[in-house]
Formats: structure tokens, sequence, C-alpha cells
């Protein structure tokens, strides 16, 4: 899943290719990829981009006294970036495509889902607060104002596990399941280990750990073709989707804990005290 990260980079390409220039067409190819129908989605076209931002993990294309035409990537989604697009019609229920948005210059991007989850989201409205995803975000992690005090607070009163509680998007905007393990491992501290709990010696580690972790991560995607941001970002992670490799820091072996629709890696030494997390998963096959 594009998580903050990449979706800033994305922002950062979309704005040097697309402002200034205008919409001349949006084909939905997948039904089921707009959750919007008035406007349509249509409405847009005709219109110059004026601006591209990021909210959490949504994408807005502001135009020009027109509509916005906001994304969220979901798990599978992504955003291909063409400098010449085909030139025929795509055909529904070929392939992932799920919507192309074409400019004047016959350049433009193609919005692709892979799988058969289609979480993939496109709103056309007047204000990107229409958007509930937008409108419920809690403040993103990277903004100026965005300091230890606010992040204590924030977690002071939260009874859940401290793994769960960054990944909230209304809490903390932007971060999911692939960075909140970076975050953790660069914390040194559990993923299960309940958020109201911290001492304010580790929520300062913690807040360290999430705003260098991501600073990083976006300094290393700035500047990388649209096409370039999913390698870079898994060429990136110390410790998600890296189990069974040594950990970077102390070479222990990378652990997993999963769960139905997802999984978490971390490492033992640097995070649990050397003690592996109960994996339920594992638990029942070994009964």
């Amino acid at each position: 899943m594009p998580e903050l990260p990449e979706v800033e980079a994305l922002k950062d390409f979309l704005t040097e290719n697309l402002v200034g220039h205008e919409i001349v067409r949006v084909l939905p190819v997948a039904i089921s990829v707009l959750k919007t129908y008035d406007p349509p989605v249509t409405s847009v076209e005709g219109h110059e981009v004026t601006a591209v931002r990021r909210y959490g993990k949504f994408l807005d294309l502001a135009t020009a006294e027109g509509p916005h035409l906001v994304t969220h990537l979901a798990r599978a989604g992504w955003l291909q970036w063409k400098n010449q697009l085909p030139s025929g019609m795509p055909r529904p229920g070929k392939g992932p495509l799920a919507l192309r948005v074409a400019l004047e210059t016959g350049a433009g991007f193609d919005l692709t889902e892979a799988g058969t989850q289609k979480r993939l989201a496109v709103y056309l409205v007047q204000d990107p607060q229409e958007v509930p995803g937008v409108a419920r975000l809690g403040p993103d992690p990277l903004a100026d104002d965005f300091d230890e005090t606010r992040f204590a607070a924030l977690l002071k009163d939260e009874r859940r596990q401290i793994k769960g509680a960054l990944r909230d998007q209304s809490l903390i905007a932007g971060v999911g399941n692939a960075y909140s393990d970076e975050i953790l491992h660069a914390a040194k501290m559990s993923p299960f280990k309940l958020a109201a709990a911290l001492t304010p010696q580790e929520t300062a580690r913690l807040y360290e750990a999430l705003r260098t972790t991501l600073t990083e991560a976006v300094e290393r995607s700035r500047g990388l073709a649209a096409g370039r941001l999913k390698a870079e970002k898994k060429s990136g992670l110390r410790v998600h989707g890296r189990t069974g490799e040594p950990c970077p820091v102390c070479g222990d072996t990378i652990r997993e804990v999963s769960f139905s629709d997802s999984s978490l890696q971390y490492c033992p030494t640097c995070q649990t005290g050397g003690k592996p997390l109960a994996d339920r998963r594992m638990s029942r096959l070994l009964k």
C-alpha cells in the first residue's frame, strides 16, 4: 500500500508534470473506482490543473475554477505516468486499468489496481473535505506544527497497542502497515506495547523515530519517476516484508506476526528484549 512517503513523492512528481496543463479526457474503465457521481467525473475535463496536494494518503488534483479530483490508491492501487497515452479506447474488464486521465499534450496517467479487492477510490468534489476519508484525518506527522507535545497528547488516552495507534488515520495521517513497522524498529519498541503506557522518554524516542523514518523515506523518494517509487520503498525498508532475514542493526532474525489480512515484522533483540511475540496463526498450525 502506498503510504505517506510514496504519496508525497507522487505529489511532487505530478506537480511537475500536471500543473499548468489542461485535463482533456477522463476515462473511467472500472465503475467501482468512482465514489462520487454528482458532478460527473467528466466535468473536470477542460480545466487546468493548478495544484497537487497530499492529505495523508490521498492525492488531490485542484483545477482552475473547477472541482478537485481526489484519489486514494488503497492497498493495491498505483499511478502509472505515460508521456504518450495510447490512442485507442481502453476495454473494460481487461487488465488492472481503472481510470485514465489525459492532458492536452497527449501525456497523462493511468490509475491501476491489482487483485480482486477493488478499493481504489476516485472522488470529484468541490472541496477535498467533502471526502469522508479526508475529513476524518488526524494531523500530518511531517507538518511544522506537529511537535512532540502534540504527539504525546494524541497518545496519552490511547488504550490500545502502539502499532494500531500509529496506523489509525484519524489519529495520525499517512502511516500504514509498512512504515509503522519501520518506525517501531527505529524506536526499539514492541508493536504490542500500549500507547497510553509509554513513558515520557519512550514517547520522545518514538516521536523522533516517526519524524526521522518518514523524512528519510521522503528524501529517498524525492525526484524519482512514479514508476520507480515501489522499488525504492521496498529497498529502503529494514524490517517490513523481510521475515527470516537478518536485522540490519543487530543481526537477529526478523520475525513475523500474522493476522487475517495483514502481518507485521519486528526484530526480537531490538524491540522485545529477545522474546518472540505470540503469532496466533502459527500457534494454531503447531497444535
